[in-house]
């Protein structure tokens, strides 16, 4: 692993890939950027939690071809230790003004050369 301060900028650059997957409907790049020797689970808001690759997966398939959101990343920190790193962000979904804001975590593994995402939770800030 290279130096922390490289990594914790690794670690929110492929953050921000994931956002940008997320605006652009592309199916292709969010299916590079989960882990594959990992157990992964998700969290969209207001839904349960969706446990395995294949399930995750799908439910992003049925997300960025129906409406892929105009969502940002704002604030976000990274925390790494090793091999993992957890990023904390406010998303900022809409376009002209702010329709909704969530609080986010998510969790990556260092997988095959690059930060790969295990976990995404995403929920309304009280």
């Amino acid at each position: 692993m290279a130096d922390p301060k490289t990594e914790t900028q690794a670690v929110l650059d492929a953050n921000q890939a994931f956002y940008r997957a997320m605006r652009d409907g592309d199916v292709a790049a969010m299916e590079r950027l989960w882990a594959r020797g990992r157990q992964v689970t998700c969290t969209h808001p207001n839904s349960p939690s969706i446990l395995g690759r294949g399930p995750v997966m799908a439910s992003w398939r049925l997300i960025l071809t129906r409406h892929p959101p105009e969502i940002h990343a704002q604030d976000a920190t990274a925390i790494v230790t090793g091999s993992t790193a957890l990023v904390l962000c406010r998303e900022i979904i809409g376009e002209d003004k702010i329709l909704v804001e969530l609080m986010a975590s998510n969790a990556w593994v260092h997988e095959s050369g690059a930060w790969r995402l295990v976990n995404h939770q995403a929920a309304p800030i009280p």
